[in-house]
């Protein structure tokens, strides 16, 4: 075997890429980016009524947006390519003529009722006359050769098996998470390596596929465990070196349960589309069962791909915690230049119908100023819309509550006009103008600033509570919010009536 670390990311195309899928991607990428070594895209299409070329394509774009690079696979190919099982039949083909060759597979010409048959009998506890546990007891493995070879003739309908040797001792898995783990060749049973149809089983192809591809490390989900036995003995009957192997544990729910879409979104486009970040999901997933000192949360993919290692990963099963990866997802969007969350924004905002097409462009700083504004408020990205609303509208909505406990108190109509007029009259319209300016008011109205303020804040955005006041006057643009004003003075004279300073 090369000393070379090559790894690989094998996932079928059956549906979404799961998060849980998209943690195996990213340690293997990690582990291959910090060794120096290779990370290998193949993807496992051989189960025909599931998989899809749309599922592929769907793989392909999730592993690019949280920014994982393969040197080998599809797209940039290769040297060991195809990178396609349904591609690379000519290799199962030629592992299984060495295989035949070399005594370790063998034909069975069992029906499918016969093979029920012996499955009831193993449910039902029995054993074959050699005291060996009866499921397929292995009738066509000591077949008369000739009369195999008549049978093969005729066209007889048959699979492959492997011929587990019969006096294999304990395989022991030494795991580089989970430590040994010894399964006893006995319980083995000669499993089926290519079926009826001529197609190769995922035990058989994918280790004709690793060792075809030198692959060094294996990781992957600790519900391939079960597999990794039968997997040793296809490597020792093809006479090629056993990779090291990595499992890791499951992700659950909160409720403790295998995460599925009960618990919410489970998929990485899914996360994207609810207005996580790549960046964060990517910094999320990797702490799911690794860490880089026990303390550290924030781990870009730099640091990633310098520190990741197979020693930290915990052999426990990690917990999805949604408010955690919220949370985290606000840090990286609070953390982002106002230029490059402008340009993650628009997009949102024109499907939304409030930002016209070309309007990020024509109004460069306008944006960046929403942006850095919105960034110290978001969680998620999809927030933008109902947030940012009221400064995109050409009329506000007022929510009923703002109303009644700011345009409705006495004082409130003489707030809007004295407002009105002292912002009327400014020559520039910048946030540090309209706030040394809304601030002279308390005074001259003879009213605490809190009440200024709010009383403002509703008439422009019709709510309590908004993006900072002086900045969303300045995005909102003099006319409008001159407009807004008046507006809202007119609800204030008709709720509670003019009143003069001394009211307030």
């Amino acid at each position: 075997m090369t000393d070379l670390v090559r790894v690989r990311f094998a996932p079928s195309p059956t549906g979404a890429l799961h998060v849980g899928g998209a943690r195996t991607a990213i340690y293997n990428w990690a582990f291959a980016r910090r060794t120096g070594g290779v990370f290998v895209l193949r993807i496992d299409d051989t189960d025909p009524g599931r998989s899809m070329q749309a599922n592929t394509a769907q793989i392909l774009r999730s592993l690019a947006w949280l920014g994982l690079d393969w040197d080998e696979g599809p797209e940039v190919g290769g040297p060991f390519g195809p990178y396609f099982q349904t591609e690379r039949t000519a290799h199962y083909t030629a592992a299984l003529e060495l295989m035949k060759a070399n005594g370790s597979a063998y034909p069975c010409f069992c029906s499918t009722a016969e093979l029920g048959a012996k499955r009831s009998a193993l449910r039902a506890g029995k054993t074959t006359a050699d005291g060996v546990a009866a499921g397929y007891d292995r009738t066509c493995r000591g077949l008369d050769p000739a009369i195999v070879a008549a049978r093969l003739a005729a066209g007889e309908p048959h699979v492959w098996r492997l011929a587990v040797p019969e006096h294999r001792g304990d395989i022991v898995v030494t795991d580089a998470v989970r430590g040994e783990t010894v399964f006893p060749a006995g319980a083995m049973d000669d499993y089926v390596l290519v079926r009826g149809d001529g197609t190769p089983t995922y035990n058989f192809a994918t280790v004709v596929d690793d060792a075809d591809m030198e692959i060094t490390h294996v990781i992957r989900g600790d519900d391939h465990l079960s597999n990794t036995p039968r997997q040793i003995l296809v490597y020792e009957a093809l006479g090629r070196p056993v990779p090291v192997f990595a499992h890791l544990s499951m992700i659950w729910g909160a409720d403790g349960k295998k995460l599925s879409k009960r618990h919410g979104a489970t998929s990485v486009e899914a996360f994207r589309d609810e207005g996580y970040l790549a960046e964060a999901l990517l910094n999320y997933l990797a702490l799911l069962g690794w860490s880089l000192d026990g303390e550290t949360t924030i781990i870009p993919a730099e640091v990633l791909k310098t520190s990741f290692s197979l020693e930290r990963i915990s052999k426990n099963p990690a917990i999805f915690d949604f408010d955690k990866l919220e949370w985290l997802n606000s840090v990286y969007i609070r953390d982002m230049e106002a230029e490059a969350l402008a340009a993650l924004m628009f997009p949102l905002l024109e499907a939304a119908g409030l930002a016209p097409s070309g309007d990020l462009e024509a109004r460069p700083t306008w944006y960046r100023l929403l942006a850095s504004l919105a960034g110290e408020r978001l969680r998620r990205l999809t927030e933008v819309v109902p947030m940012v609303r009221y400064l995109f509208d050409d009329e506000v909505t007022i929510e009923p509550v703002a109303a009644e406990k700011t345009l409705g108190v006495e004082g409130a109509a003489l707030t809007l006009a004295a407002a009105a007029q002292a912002l009327a009259t400014l020559k520039e319209w910048t946030p540090e103008v309209i706030e040394a300016t809304l601030r002279s008011l308390p005074e001259v109205l003879r009213t605490k600033p809190k009440q200024v303020f709010q009383v403002v804040r509703v008439a422009v955005s019709g709510s309590m509570v908004s993006l900072p006041l002086f900045e969303s006057i300045a995005l909102l643009g003099r006319e409008q919010t001159l407009s807004r004003l008046a507006a809202a003075e007119t609800i204030a004279q008709t709720t509670a009536g003019p009143a003069g300073p001394d009211a307030a």
